[in-house]
């Protein structure tokens, strides 16, 4: 299976990396922009049209609204980004919000802030590919017919993408992500130009359109107030993603905290300017959205119906910009369905990232903590590739009803860590005695505070506004990640103590005889070996033991052990039911039942065939046999592997693996030999035991 399963994982992940390569895959800040930022960024083509969409309920007259909405997300941002810079300068080791809030809160506020990342890094994975898909769908009929297939088909090559390793994925993305941001500000810098200098009216494809609202007086008092709240809160979609650079700041290349900080800035001031110039023109061509627009778009005063496809505001705003079916309406089409895929890959570096972090702290299962071939966390990886799946088919990958779920885990992540940012400056200002440095600290701390109740307000009216349609499923999320990860740690706490050698009276600890059995069924070579390599140890008592399944072939066994003169005891067990397992489990625990300070050395003979179907040809009651014993307390148990002739095949194949060479190898010189020492297990031995097999009773 290795040889089946190596040159196919070579071939999509490419060839496996040296720990000390890792230094080699720290990102220069052009790189990480795109890694880290492309949700933000990429959000301009989905934030805008949410905010007119919940605007279009109370009609076309609260377009007039979505300035100030703007400005209010424009203000948000800047404030997150300036709080920001401050974690990346104090938390440089990447545990961004989760370690802010654990250090300065307490580990309850760190696991709340935890899972309310994780849940939204798995939401950006759903949201932007869904996005994504349904953009190309308005060009090819084929994807929107099979919507959820190409979403989960996505999520497979993107994360076969970052399985190849951060730095190899940010190269393939970088290119996607400027060309998206050169076509939205070559968009947005033409329309003023056409605007300003040469006074042309921008029209939408859909500046003709009415909307129908189920308010035809329009809103007012309490009920327009809740709607411009639920308009900002959907506009804050465009902040999604900003907390990934205070995750990932490990990965960037020295000065870390610096070039995170300059990345940070840098992502802010491109996403709230393609932000905000999405908006002004989508009000200066006339663009006109709804919820239902099946129902509530009127075209020519008529319904425009169920086959009626709406589309997004960057593409209307496009249309009227550039010309409908123009080449740079066609680039930049191409360019936003490709890099609302790419948005995904902010979440795939965060998500593992963390993950590696709270496995580290024993709150996730330590296998997220492993980097993989590539020297990337492979396992946090496919975990967050799965769930996303997940979400994208149980909600048919429909990102208006995905987007109700989003944007609540990160303002809880954003509204924690600028608090404990805040109590992380007072505990540093009660010992700072320099004047420079307590004014920047204060002032780092007026920045983390603002933040602090800036964001705990946008959290408040995200919950009110987004609650009913969809918020609650990410509470949900939220609280069942806390109770994994609770539930984790207490399990390796329990295992920590039960393992932790103080305390233990040394007479306890120290075993006062060894009790050696050596399991046969027939006296062959296997079992020869197995005797001789237990005389070996020198236990305090040996004794061989046979399970009586067939009085006959026991008859036999003691005749010829007693002819061969072996001077081993033979211990026969009785097994009325021909079972194997149970009788030798009832005797080992006999015997410690009737000793208990004395350990009991189980030597199981076992085959090694080389092919596997030759394992079909034996049963598995040695597996089995020392599955139970494995739960048994005061019991060892030792393989004693004797290799059959087709084991060289195996041999053979080990010996051709490492030292096959990765085609262009021979460019990059030698491949040194890895098949001197062997691969080895946690017992320092060469790991030879693959294939083993059974023949009745466990082998022999």
């Amino acid at each position: 299976m290795p040889k089946m399963t190596d040159l196919p994982k070579r071939i999509l992940i490419g060839r496996a990396l040296r720990s000390e390569k890792l230094s080699e895959t720290l990102l220069p800040k052009r790189i990480a922009l795109p890694v880290f930022a492309s949700d933000p960024l990429s959000s301009v083509a989905y934030a805008p049209g949410e905010v007119l969409l919940v605007l279009s309920l109370a009609g076309v007259s609260a377009y007039h609204f979505s300035p100030w909405i703007a400005a209010a997300v424009v203000v948000l941002m800047f404030t997150v980004v300036a709080s920001y810079r401050q974690n990346v300068r104090a938390y440089p080791s990447g545990g961004g919000d989760y370690e802010v809030a654990t250090t300065n809160l307490g580990p309850r506020a760190g696991l709340t802030v935890a899972s309310a990342l994780l849940v939204d890094y798995v939401l950006t994975v759903a949201v932007s590919i869904s996005s994504g898909v349904e953009n190309l769908g308005s060009a090819v009929p084929f994807i929107v017919e099979h919507k959820t297939a190409s979403a989960v088909a996505v999520i497979v090559l993107l994360t076969l993408m970052n399985l190849r390793g951060v730095r190899e994925s940010g190269r393939l993305f970088a290119i996607p992500t400027y060309c998206f941001v050169a076509g939205v500000l070559a968009l947005i810098g033409w329309g003023v130009v056409r605007i300003a200098l040469y006074g042309d009216d921008l029209t939408a494809p859909t500046a003709d359109y009415e909307i129908r609202t189920d308010h035809p007086e329009g809103l007012a008092g309490f009920a327009l107030a809740f709607l411009l709240l639920r308009a900002f809160s959907s506009g804050c979609a465009a902040l999604t993603g900003v907390e990934a650079i205070s995750n990932g700041v490990p990965a960037f290349r020295k000065p870390k905290s610096k070039n995170a900080a300059t990345t940070l800035a840098l992502m802010g001031l491109i996403a709230v300017t393609m932000f905000c110039g999405i908006i002004a023109l989508a009000l200066a061509s006339d663009v006109k959205m709804s919820e239902n627009p099946a129902s509530h778009i009127l075209i020519d005063g008529a319904p425009a119906g169920p086959e009626y496809a709406q589309d997004p505001v960057i593409t209307q705003v496009a249309s009227a910009v550039f010309g409908h079916d123009s080449l740079l309406f066609v680039y930049l089409a191409a360019a936003t369905a490709l890099v609302l895929f790419l948005a995904a890959n902010t979440a795939y570096n965060g998500f593992p990232v963390l993950g590696s972090i709270l496995a580290q702290d024993r709150y996730l299962p330590r296998q997220l903590h492993t980097r993989g071939d590539r020297l990337a966390f492979s396992n946090g990886i496919v975990l967050l590739a799965g769930a996303a799946a997940i979400l994208v088919v149980i909600y048919d990958a429909d990102s208006t009803r995905l987007i109700q779920l989003y944007i609540v885990g990160v303002f809880v992540a954003f509204t924690l860590s600028q608090t404990g940012m805040v109590r992380h400056w007072n505990r540093h200002l009660r010992t700072e005695t320099v004047p420079a440095t307590r004014r920047h600290m204060i002032r780092s701390r007026a920045i983390n505070a603002f933040g602090a109740f800036f964001t705990g307000l946008v959290l408040i009216v995200v919950l009110v506004t987004k609650f009913s349609h969809g918020a609650w499923v990410s509470i949900v999320g939220m609280a069942l990640f806390y109770a994994v990860m609770t539930g984790v740690r207490g399990h390796y706490d329990r295992v920590s103590e039960e393992l932790a050698p103080e305390g233990l009276p040394e007479e306890t600890a120290r075993p006062s005889r060894v009790h050696s059995l050596v399991l046969v069924s027939k006296i062959h070579k296997p079992t020869l070996r197995a005797l001789s390599y237990a005389r070996l140890m020198r236990s305090d008592t040996l004794e061989a033991v046979t399970i009586n399944v067939d009085p006959e072939e026991t008859r036999e066994l003691r005749a010829e052990w007693d002819r061969r003169g072996i001077d081993v005891p033979l211990k026969i067990l009785e097994s009325p039911y021909r079972e194997i397992t149970r009788p030798v489990i009832d005797y080992v625990k006999r015997l410690r039942r009737e000793s208990p300070r004395d350990i009991v050395s189980v030597y199981i003979p076992e085959y090694v065939v080389g092919h596997w179907y030759e394992q079909l040809l034996h049963n598995q009651s040695a597996l089995r046999l020392k599955g139970r014993l494995h739960f048994t307390p005061g019991v060892m148990v030792t393989s004693v592997p004797y290799q059959l002739e087709s084991s060289e095949v195996a041999k053979a194949r080990a010996r051709k693996r490492a030292e096959w060479s990765a085609p262009g190898a021979v460019r990059r010189g030698p491949v040194p030999r890895q098949g001197q020492g062997g691969h080895r297990n946690q017992g320092g031995g060469r790991d030879r035991n693959q294939g083993r097999g059974g023949g009745g009773r466990p082998e022999q």
